[in-house]
């Protein structure tokens, strides 16, 4: 059982801002039910302003979340979009790798690059859920389905098996003091969709958010993201990929589909779909062209050997399971499961 979770802010610091105290307050109660303690490492609460000018005191609470051999967790706050400025204040000296060691790191969206900072460093991670949007969320539990894989992850330190979602949620819009307590609406959800290919396949998992992944192959959000990330080899060789599965899932932007087929011609441009095992594909939230990036998928992905399988609640859309990556995975769509051998 995790004794004790450092809360990072490694990309937005609205975790620091006095408009989101009710919220933080509900994560903090139903973590203190669970018997786990909480350290906000020093720079987190800091703001959003603060920690958009100081990309190197972000660096700092990552480092010191894994010297501290008192955390056993290191949980991102939320997503946001430049955490990809932290590599020199990791990379330079061999900060990071000098202090860096197992430990459960989870977080989604823009952590994405966290991830694969990590990962280039040999680390396993979890990716699909953080503090605010999953452990704070406003409504008057966890949402089941969510709070299943993080209650596994901080009782076993894994994840042993997904499968889908029975419902998925419309994203809340309002997040003031008066939707405490209010419910998301549900739709049903349909399960593990195979799009193409062999429906069981096994690989490692690396991934993430797609728009993150893209900002490594394009400067349109930044115009220095393309050369740091190379600078640092963030993003893994093609050999690093060979017989991985990728994972995909798209960000609360709403990607529209000519950027989505941009992105994915990026990565089909860099040879990706020629090496891996499989893709696997999170549901676009509020299921917003949801069939168009299944278009996509088929169409630019030219490989007809590759299996891709669409619709995990994983990333972006409510609710949220948690996929390990850098550990040996079985899907199976006929069975409606993804598991884990450790």
């Amino acid at each position: 059982m995790i004794k004790k979770i450092g809360i990072v802010s490694l990309s937005s610091g609205v975790l620091g801002e006095s408009f989101i105290e009710h919220v933080i307050k509900i994560g903090l109660d139903r973590l203190n039910k669970l018997g786990v303690e909480v350290e906000f490492l020093p720079n987190s609460l800091k703001g959003i302003d603060f920690l958009k000018n100081h990309p190197e005191a972000r660096a700092d609470d990552l480092l010191l979340a894994f010297e501290d051999d008192t955390i056993d967790m290191i949980l991102c706050a939320i997503g946001g979009e430049d955490t990809y400025r932290l590599s020199p204040y990791l990379f330079e000296g061999d900060r990071l790798k000098n202090i860096v060691k197992q430990k459960l790191f989870l977080g989604f969206s823009d952590s994405t690059i966290n991830h694969f900072m990590l990962n280039k460093l040999g680390i396993k991670t979890f990716y699909g859920q953080a503090f605010l949007p999953d452990v704070c969320e406003l409504s008057a539990n966890m949402l089941a389905y969510t709070e299943k894989y993080f209650l596994e992850l901080i009782k076993t330190g894994k994840i042993n098996e997904i499968h889908p979602s029975e419902v998925w949620y419309e994203e809340r819009e309002d997040f003031s003091k008066k939707a405490i307590g209010v419910e998301m609406k549900s739709h049903p959800n349909t399960g593990f969709e195979l799009l193409r290919g062999n429906p069981i396949f096994s690989g490692k998992i690396l991934g993430g958010c797609i728009e993150s992944i893209y900002d490594m192959f394009d400067n349109s959000r930044f115009n220095d993201t393309v050369e740091i990330c190379s600078k640092y080899d963030l993003f893994p060789t093609l050999e690093e990929w060979e017989n991985k599965i990728l994972l995909i899932e798209t960000s609360e932007e709403k990607t529209k589909p000519d950027l989505y087929r941009k992105m994915i011609l990026a990565l089909k441009g860099y040879g990706l779909f020629d090496v891996l095992a499989g893709v696997l594909v999170g549901k676009p939230q509020n299921e917003i062209y949801y069939e168009e990036y299944k278009s996509i998928l088929l169409e630019e992905i030219t490989n007809k050997d590759l299996p891709i399988v669409y619709n995990i609640n994983i990333g972006h859309s409510t609710p949220r399971c948690i996929i390990p990556f850098g550990v040996e995975a079985k899907v199976d769509v006929s069975k409606q499961t993804i598991s884990f051998n450790y």
